[in-house]
């Protein structure tokens, strides 16, 4: 009678870790994803007023970013422009015609092969770059201050299972 009355309660202890796991699991899902949401809207908020500043009042974060993907190395084709950002040419053109108008690249044709078209970033589209290249960096120190080499490892291995899962949707 007593070997029943265990077998019986290391069952319930079993079925109440088992609720309980499953209820932590709930919780840590529910939280991760309010944080997830939370990150990208503040993100995108941050983003905008740190580097929308009275000097590039006239651009958007939508500009800061086709920016970065000019970069400042060399000339960069406008295909390989749009491929970086996943839009098409004709996108990237609307776009590309502002930023011009508004002296922060230059577009040329390409001296080997008249076809192509190459942008490159003027001096202001350069303090733009790395304006936007600061804010980045500050956001990325401010999240590995305290981490330790396995925490980074971590967080690294979570944000690219993320980012796969976001690429193959």
């Amino acid at each position: 009678m007593e070997q029943a009355y265990l077998s019986g309660a290391n069952r319930i202890n079993r079925e109440i870790r088992i609720g309980i796991g499953a209820y932590m699991e709930k919780e840590t899902n529910r939280t991760l994803n309010e944080l997830l949401v939370k990150i990208f809207n503040n993100m995108l908020d941050m983003e905008e007023r740190a580097i929308i500043t009275d000097e590039f009042r006239d651009i958007t974060n939508n500009d800061m970013h086709i920016i970065e993907a000019i970069g400042i190395d060399e000339p960069r084709r406008m295909s390989d422009i749009a491929s970086r950002l996943g839009v098409t040419v004709g996108t990237l053109t609307t776009n590309m015609n502002s930023l011009e108008h508004k002296g922060y690249i230059v577009r040329q044709r390409s001296e080997n092969d008249k076809r192509v078209v190459l942008v490159v970033l003027t001096e202001k589209g350069k303090r733009a770059f790395f304006h936007h290249r600061d804010f980045h960096k500050k956001m990325i120190k401010s999240i590995v201050k305290d981490l330790n080499e396995d925490e980074m490892k971590t967080i690294i291995k979570g944000l690219l299972n993320l980012n796969e899962f976001l690429t193959t949707i």
